[in-house]
C-alpha cells in the first residue's frame, strides 16, 4: 500500500500550519520519521491526516481518498496515537482496549475481548492487563497507547511523539513495535524529536520547517552539517560510527 500526499495544507481555523505540501509517494512496510523543530507542522500534518483538524489537498492511501472517508472508514485504514495519554482513567488496560476497539466498530474475529488480549500479548505487556491505567507509569502508559492504536490493525500508522518524556529502555520497546508492525507490512509514520532515534529506527525521514518540507530520503541523505543548520539552528556534524550506524553531533548553535 501507498500513501499520496499532494498540496495539501491542515492548520487550526484560519491559521494554516501545514501550507501546500506535497511529497514523492511512501511506500508500506516503512518506518518513516517526521523531524522538524517545535513548531514546523509535523504534529499537525498526522492530526489533518487523521481527521482531528480540517485539511484540504489531495491524500490517497490503498486507493482511498483519506480525506474525503468518513470516521468509521477512515479508522479502518489509519490507527492513530496521541501525543498525550488521557489521565484519571480508571479502565483496566484490558478493558480500555476493549473500549476502543467496540468504539471504533471494527470486526474482530474472536471478538473485541480475544482481540485485546491478543494485541496485548503481541506488544509484551499481557502483565498489565488487569492493572488500572491510572496507576500506570508514564513508559506503561506510552505502550498502552501504541497498544490501542494498533489494536484495530489499521495499515496506516500515526504515531505523534509515542518516545517523548521515556527512558532509553521505553524508547528502544516502541520503536521496536513500530519497526515490527513495518515488518508486517504496515506504514508507520512517527514524529521523533530524537535525531539519534530516526537515524537508527527510520528507513525514511521527512524533514519540515515552517510548514513545508525541507527535505526527504534515507536517513544518511537526510541527516547533514546543512540540515542541522538551516532546520534546527545548531552546528554539528554527521558520521558513520564503528558498528555502521550514524551518529549526529551536535556542537553549538549557530
Amino acid at each position: 500500500m501507498q500513501l499520496d500526499i499532494s498540496g495539501f495544507s491542515c492548520g487550526y481555523g484560519r491559521r494554516r500550519v501545514v501550507q501546500a505540501l506535497t511529497l514523492r509517494p511512501l511506500a508500506g512496510a516503512r518506518v518513516v520519521a517526521l523531524l522538524g523543530p517545535n513548531g514546523a507542522g509535523k504534529s499537525t500534518l498526522l492530526k489533518g491526516l487523521a481527521g482531528l483538524l480540517p485539511a484540504q489537498g489531495r491524500v490517497r492511501f490503498a486507493d482511498h481518498d483519506l480525506l474525503a472517508l468518513k470516521p468509521r472508514a477512515r479508522a479502518r485504514l489509519l490507527g492513530f496515537m496521541p501525543q498525550m495519554v488521557a489521565e484519571g482513567v480508571e479502565l483496566t488496560v484490558l478493558e480500555s482496549l476493549v473500549a476502543t476497539l467496540e468504539a471504533a466498530h471494527l470486526p474482530q474475529p474472536g471478538g473485541a475481548l480475544g482481540r485485546a488480549a491478543a494485541v496485548l500479548e503481541d506488544c509484551g505487556i499481557a502483565a498489565l492487563a488487569m492493572r488500572r491505567l491510572s496507576q500506570l507509569s508514564g513508559g506503561q502508559k506510552q505502550l498502552v497507547s501504541f497498544a490501542q492504536t494498533v489494536a484495530g490493525d489499521a495499515p496506516l500508522l500515526c504515531l505523534d511523539e509515542p518516545t517523548s518524556a521515556l527512558d532509553p529502555r521505553h524508547q528502544i520497546a516502541v520503536m521496536t513495535l513500530a519497526r515490527r508492525r513495518a515488518a508486517a507490512g504496515k506504514l508507520v509514520l512517527v514524529v521523533l524529536h530524537d535525531l539519534a532515534l530516526a537515524a537508527r529506527w527510520a528507513d525514511e525521514i521527512l524533514v519540515m520547517k515552517q510548514g513545508s518540507l525541507y527535505a526527504q530520503g534515507s536517513p544518511e541523505a537526510v541527516m547533514t552539517a546543512e540540515m542541522l543548520a538551516e532546520v534546527y539552528g545548531v552546528t554539528g556534524h554527521v558520521e558513520r560510527g564503528s558498528r555502521g550506524a550514524l551518529q549526529i553531533h551536535v556542537t553549538g548553535a549557530v
